[in-house]
């Protein structure tokens, strides 16, 4: 106890002491920071006095930890910045294997119900294998249910506690129980190896001649992954390039830099800014890295398209690089720092935020895209027969006695289901289909429901294509006369 309680306090000094330090370099000749520094002591002092008053007090013994995190959590939440957090080892643990884009694992993608019943266990679902991984290599598929981990009923853990026995050391094994179907159950011995987290997807859009890219976030790898795909259409002659940045919630700067980069020959990619020196840097094209030039690119963009994807799309559109389809994107402009602590926690904290080519920030107003193209509404009446159709069951039930459909056969049973139920056909096709896909590897992408892409596909087979592009507003033209504003935004209900 009294050396948690020791290690409490240093933990709490040392990143006080370190927000002094960065404090006392930039003003070390200034009165007013030895009087800032006196301060800090002073409120330093009282915290260490508040933590041992209540170890020593309080009507409850309080585990040291509870304090630690609470300490942390509070600071942080006082900037009142949303991406200035404290993690615990679990969440910083997710956040590097994000970032650096491997871990020790298994390669399996997997999901996990937040509320189990006795008629309907919590157990871990595989969404898909990863390509030439052991869970790939065991013969494990989408859609089997993972029941126990070395012994352990997945439904009675938490998907963190899933996640921790799935993942750790490379070369050490871990046994899983897999229930595929209803009742054919079977164990499986997978020995972690490095596996990459799959940021980047790709492939030719069929019978279109256009490169597809669907990027999920922004690694250390991403960059290179993107190369891959870009060489890969060169060797198919590709006329189009469709880049994917919808839900993609961010990750490294470095990392969007380096694939704009690969479209922008000249200028600036993007700049950050902040209070502190260090911090402000401007990254600027470099023509060597230019591979992509005089071919159509659009970019698809939703409202959950936030970060690094706002700078890749962002410097594309300043560049007149890039056409943007979609809707309006988050709109985080700012730039965090992990810093990991001793005890294997960490925190992120904002230290600067980005501007681009055209020196606009778009924190909190996010960027238009040139052609929105939002996501349907429901109408009341096609949300009441949605929720029925859901709870009906009625199409999990068919496709468990039809695994196999071909497209003509889901065409043929969504149009049976609309007799039922008043729903656009294509809004069945796709219900049905992704149950069909749950026991398949994931599509790239679907072509019949995403009209979102149709569009971008029709704007690059558009003759005018560059006369629309020079034509487009660049953040600069958009902060000063911003597109109007509509009585209300439209989202995809299903």
């Amino acid at each position: 106890m009294i050396k948690l309680k020791k290690f409490v306090s240093r933990t709490i000094a040392l990143l006080f002491c370190a927000i002094a330090a960065s404090q006392c370099i930039a003003q070390s000749n200034s009165l007013t920071a030895d009087s800032s520094l006196e301060k800090q002591k002073q409120y330093l002092d009282v915290i260490n006095s508040l933590y041992f008053f209540i170890q020593q007090n309080y009507v409850d013994e309080v585990d040291p930890q509870v304090l630690y995190e609470g300490a942390l959590k509070g600071m942080l939440g006082a900037l009142n910045d949303p991406y200035s957090v404290y993690m615990d080892q679990s969440e910083w643990r997710g956040l590097t294997d994000t970032t650096v884009g491997e871990f020790g694992g298994v390669g399996l993608s997997i999901t996990k119900p937040n509320e189990s019943t006795p008629e309907k266990p919590a157990y871990v679902e595989v969404a898909s294998p990863i390509d030439d991984t052991p869970g790939a290599r065991a013969g494990i598929q989408a859609g089997d249910l993972i029941i126990k981990i070395d012994g352990v009923d997945t439904s009675t853990i938490t998907m963190e506690q899933v996640l921790g026995m799935l993942r750790g050391t490379v070369g050490e094994s871990v046994t899983v129980t897999i229930r595929r179907r209803k009742s054919i159950e079977f164990d499986r011995v997978l020995v972690r190896a490095k596996i990459e987290n799959p940021t980047v997807k790709y492939g030719m859009l069929e019978n279109t001649g256009i490169g597809y890219i669907r990027i999920s976030e922004f690694s250390q790898k991403t960059a290179d992954r993107v190369q891959e795909a870009i060489d890969s259409f060169k060797s198919a002659k590709y006329k189009g390039l469709i880049i994917d940045l919808r839900n993609n919630g961010g990750g490294l700067l470095t990392s969007a830099v380096k694939i704009a980069d690969k479209f922008i020959d000249s200028g600036v990619i993007v700049q950050t800014k902040s209070r502190l020196d260090y911090e402000n840097s401007v990254y600027y094209a470099k023509k060597s890295e230019t591979v992509v030039k005089d071919i159509p690119v659009v970019v698809l963009v939703n409202r959950a398209s936030a970060s690094a994807s706002e700078i890749l799309s962002g410097a594309l559109k300043d560049t007149k690089k890039a056409y943007l389809i979609g809707e309006k994107t988050y709109g985080k402009g700012s730039v965090q720092i992990p810093n990991g602590l001793y005890n294997g926690d960490g925190f992120k904290i904002t230290v600067a935020k980005y501007y681009s080519p055209t020196d606009v920030n778009i924190d909190k107003v996010g960027i238009y895209p040139d052609k929105e193209i939002p996501y349907e509404e429901f109408s009341e009446s096609e949300e009441k027969a949605w929720k029925d159709l859901e709870a009906s069951g009625v199409i999990p039930a068919y496709v468990e006695n039809h695994p196999d459909m071909t497209e003509a056969q889901i065409s043929a049973y969504a149009e049976s289901l609309r007799k039922t139920y008043a729903l656009n056909s294509r809004i069945i096709r796709k219900l049905v289909r992704n149950q069909v896909d749950r026991t398949k590897p994931s599509r790239l992408y679907d072509l019949d429901y995403d009209n979102q892409l149709k569009g971008a596909i029709e704007v690059i087979n558009n003759p005018s294509f560059k006369t629309m592009l020079a034509k487009t507003q660049t953040l600069k033209d958009q902060a000063n006369n911003p597109p109007a504003k509509k009585d209300s935004e439209t989202v995809d209900a299903r």
